[in-house]
């Protein structure tokens, strides 16, 4: 089946040129210019990833993915004709799953977009295996409904990127997690020497659990070595 992508930019031209491109690569393209138009696509399609733009009218990029984040858990992919580090990080930390800047190759845009779909599809893959709750401390990951659930029963959405590592780390409690590792689950690459994608991701989901600071850490950072989910300290805590 086609999956759908929404183009969120407010420059016509390359709305259509990449509703075009994307077309010929077998996708259904959905555009809009702004917030108001994106969310009204959102409710009456079935959405599989949204381009979203950083520079839009009215409500900006971040501010609509952050507001996707707290509502769904659509994959977002950031654009940008600022490439600096910094938007990449915050649109990171607002819940983007990845990150491209302006002017971009079409073919690197589709490979990107390809990326976060297989990364999506594969997590989507349920076996009798995964048909369960994993424990995380207190909070339980759902892995039918890529959901995590607080002590209270609440049902908190995140995305595709923090399901992968709340999964990864449920599956590997008390063992060190390195950076490679957890940026070959996020993104299928290594780690590079400035590359603060991981630490982004864990500073996201330390705030998603409550884990800000608090003591002893349920994601603890083990130094030079990675990152470790401790759950006989959160159990105790």
């Amino acid at each position: 089946m086609s999956k759908t992508i929404l183009v969120v930019d407010d420059d016509p031209e390359l709305r259509q040129l990449l509703r075009d491109y994307l077309g010929t690569h077998g996708y259904n393209t959905l555009l809009a210019g702004d917030g108001i138009e994106m969310w009204r696509q959102v409710a009456e399609s079935k959405v599989d990833l949204i381009v979203l733009d950083l520079m839009l009218p009215g409500d900006d990029g971040l501010t609509l993915c952050r507001e996707l984040r707290a509502r769904t858990s659509i994959p977002i992919l950031m654009l940008s004709a600022r490439g600096d580090e910094t938007d990449r990080v915050i649109g990171l930390e607002v819940g983007a799953d990845d990150y491209i800047a302006k002017p971009f190759g079409p073919r690197e845009l589709l490979a990107r977009i390809k990326s976060i779909l297989r990364r999506v599809g594969e997590i989507g893959n349920k076996d009798a295996s995964n048909s369960r709750q994993l424990p995380l401390g207190s909070w339980l990951l759902d892995l039918d409904t890529h959901y995590l659930i607080n002590p209270e029963g609440v049902v908190v959405s995140v995305s595709s990127g923090e399901f992968k590592l709340l999964k990864l780390f449920a599956e590997s409690p008390n063992r060190v997690l390195s950076r490679d590792q957890l940026l070959e689950v996020l993104a299928g690459r290594e780690a590079g020497p400035y590359d603060r994608t991981v630490d982004v991701m864990i500073s996201r989901l330390r705030r998603r659990l409550g884990d800000d600071g608090r003591e002893p850490a349920l994601i603890k950072t083990i130094r030079n070595e990675g990152y470790l989910l401790a759950t006989t300290a959160s159990l105790q805590a």
